[in-house]
């Protein structure tokens, strides 16, 4: 049965690359008998896109970019009442495609592009955060506090740089420049502690920055978060780590938790800085100290892998 699809592309992702891809793939669409298409023009206008794409009737929606393409999507069809809420489909074009690994999509445009037209969907949940000024977003893989937000703020500022390369060298950059803990107060699922922390990050999916699998176990249908906190250590210790993290085997070290819970709220001494899917939803100039997650289970539909 022909489903009436909508292609949302961000036509700067990787640097400009998504936009080469997308002129590759118009045979394939009109092979399909036609779909549309819309471009991106500014930060946040796939969340509208996506929006009218949901009250327009669109019954799969396919986001062509990179993790921030695919995180706007997503809030955007979150914004449509569950009944009327359109499919997400995935044609990862980014730097990262975290997500679009975590849900088994394949990396050759082509290929994954008839994936999302043919393939069955599936639920899986989605993180949702909630800041002390009302504002919520979704997000769908990782969301990072302090050291990650930062290291995404970073990257962007790495033109030449691609992929996991940019995210490592930011990693580096971070820890050479930006090493300062946070103290916070923290709640998970009832249970308070306070602490120094250097690294903390939410987790859906398993891994970030195109490949640093920071909590390995993480499943996007479990119905859990994951998340990975890095308590007070030295450069030299993170420098340490790090290597781990890209293995997955950092939950060795006593400086490090990774452990799993449905809802988490911390208070910092200082404005945290915060990226959601690799986008800035805190950042410089901003007096957010207090914030909460949870995990939405069956959120959202979505054309899997094989």
């Amino acid at each position: 049965m022909h489903r009436k699809i909508k292609i949302i592309l961000n036509p700067m992702a990787d640097m400009g690359n998504a936009w080469r891809i997308a002129r590759d793939l118009r045979s394939i669409t009109e092979e399909h008998g036609g779909m549309d298409w819309s471009g991106t023009v500014y930060p946040g206008h796939a969340i509208q896109l996506a929006k009218q794409a949901g009250e327009q009737g669109y019954e799969l929606v396919i986001a062509m970019g990179g993790d921030g393409t695919v995180h706007e999507v997503m809030n955007g069809l979150m914004q449509i009442p569950a009944e009327r809420r359109p499919i997400l489909g995935v044609v990862p074009a980014g730097s990262g495609n975290d997500f679009g690994h975590g849900i088994g999509a394949p990396t050759d445009a082509a290929k994954a592009l008839h994936r999302a037209i043919h393939g069955e969907p599936s639920t899986v949940d989605l993180g949702l955060m909630t800041a002390e000024d009302g504002r919520r977003e979704y997000f769908d893989n990782t969301l990072g506090i302090g050291f990650g937000a930062i290291v995404t703020i970073r990257s962007h500022r790495l033109p030449l740089l691609r992929g996991f390369l940019m995210y490592l060298t930011a990693v580096l950059q971070t820890i050479l420049l930006d090493h300062n803990p946070i103290h916070m107060q923290i709640e998970v699922d009832g249970k308070r502690v306070e602490e120094n922390i250097i690294y903390l990050i939410l987790c859906n999916g398993p891994r970030e920055g195109g490949g640093f699998l920071i909590a390995p176990e993480a499943r996007i249908d479990d119905g859990l978060l994951d998340y990975a906190m890095i308590t007070n250590v030295s450069r030299l210790k993170m420098l340490r780590i790090v290597p781990e993290v890209m293995k997955g085997t950092h939950g060795r070290f006593k400086e490090v938790t990774i452990s799993t819970c449905k809802k988490f709220t911390l208070t910092a001494d200082r404005p945290l800085y915060i990226h959601a899917d690799g986008e800035i939803f805190s950042g410089p100039g901003t007096d957010l100290h207090k914030v909460s997650f949870e995990i939405v289970p069956n959120a959202l539909k979505v054309i899997r892998g094989s």
